[in-house]
């Protein structure tokens, strides 16, 4: 059976002491089959008690989580058949590994012989089998971690909800273990929600991704979509390095629009994305918009010629690639450009300019600009 989930107009509504504060305000989503779903964004955006809700951990203020047809809201987090898995690891540290996945099933008074067949069956495939009669302190914060994972997993859940699982390891652990999460659950098949912060993180292990801000979600889609083609100017920020620079809107229609602005000639762009009210106040005063332009889409070069002219800030050689800091009127800061190689005659202090496809160009335009 492929499984379902339906988010609909989510909404969680924290009583104060200084009023009503929304933490998740009206989110709606749907993922299916064995999905690898996460939710991203900053701290306080909404997504862990989007999560919490899902789980039944938190109450809904109003709006249904459905899944398979039925409606999550009337059952209890018991009920829900969801495996949870938290940034603390929560072991107990005087029970071996096999006892820490087997307490739950225990709690829950499964047969003997049943028990020790799915802790066994979850440890090999974890790659714990071996470390079965280890205790938490005898293992590595990843093997840890597996041990976690293990213990959500012996309940053979429907889904698999993850909270910043890897906050508390080392970066290079994070690296190796997100890659392990990823592998573990295309392996088994099992929708996953995954919460995390970590951009890079997100967009590694996801089919699909979500974007917080403020309690609402910005944009959903593929990673590649939403880098690509973000819909906010939070989304383009976020996601990857972004260039914002400053411009007039000479002419608008369906079609797109025509653009100029300081040191930037005259031309035509295809994407444009109208920003809501909120967004709409943070395009600078004196200007019609701003157009996004991706680090990788801008070419540099010496010295004064066509195109924008720029200050070199800085050079940054970072193995695989080199990336230059640098200063243009019109842009809201400095703006980064990547290479795959250093420029010849370029220095920093020394003048250059850029230049880029207007099909790499996104514009952002105020609410209501025609």
């Amino acid at each position: 059976m492929v499984h379902q989930l339906a988010i609909e107009s989510l909404t969680k509504i924290f009583q104060t002491a200084e009023g009503p504060v929304t933490a998740v305000d009206n989110v709606s989503f749907g993922i299916g089959g064995d999905d690898f779903f996460t939710m991203l964004g900053p701290s306080g955006c909404g997504k862990t008690t989007t999560l919490r809700m899902i789980a039944g951990l938190e109450s809904i203020t109003s709006g249904r989580v459905v899944f398979d047809g039925r409606d999550f809201t009337r059952f209890s987090a018991f009920q829900r058949g969801i495996g949870m898995v938290f940034q603390s690891y929560a072991l107990f540290p005087h029970m071996t590994v096999f006892e820490n996945a087997a307490y739950g099933l225990r709690v829950r008074k499964l047969g003997e012989d049943e028990t020790r067949a799915r802790v066994q069956r979850t440890l090999d495939k974890l790659g714990l089998g071996g470390l079965a009669q280890r205790h938490p302190s005898d293992l590595s914060g990843g093997q840890q971690q597996r041990v976690s994972i293990a213990r959500a997993l012996v309940y053979e859940p429907t889904m698999l909800l993850l909270d910043e699982p890897l906050a508390n390891l080392d970066a290079k652990l994070r690296v190796q273990m997100r890659e392990e999460i990823r592998r573990i659950q295309k392996d088994l098949g099992i929708m996953t929600l995954y919460v995390t912060h970590d951009q890079e993180e997100a967009m590694s292990v996801s089919d699909r991704i979500g974007v917080f801000d403020r309690g609402r979600l910005r944009q959903f889609g593929a990673p590649a979509e939403v880098y690509a083609d973000p819909r906010s100017l939070f989304v383009a920020d976020f996601i990857g390095k972004a260039n914002f620079i400053k411009v007039d809107i000479e002419s608008s229609d369906a079609r797109g629009a025509r653009v100029s602005g300081s040191g930037l000639a005259a031309f035509a762009v295809d994407r444009v994305a109208r920003l809501d009210a909120d967004e709409s106040a943070e395009i600078p005063s004196g200007s019609d918009g701003l157009i996004l332009i991706r680090p990788e889409h801008l070419d540099i070069g010496a010295g004064e010629s066509d195109g924008l002219p720029c200050r070199v800030l800085r050079i940054q050689v970072l193995g695989s690639f080199v990336r230059y800091i640098v200063a243009c009127d019109g842009a809201t800061r400095d703006v980064t450009v990547d290479c795959r190689r250093l420029v010849p005659g370029l220095a920093e202090g020394g003048a250059a300019h850029l230049t880029f496809s207007a099909d790499d160009v996104i514009l952002f335009a105020r609410e209501g600009r025609s």
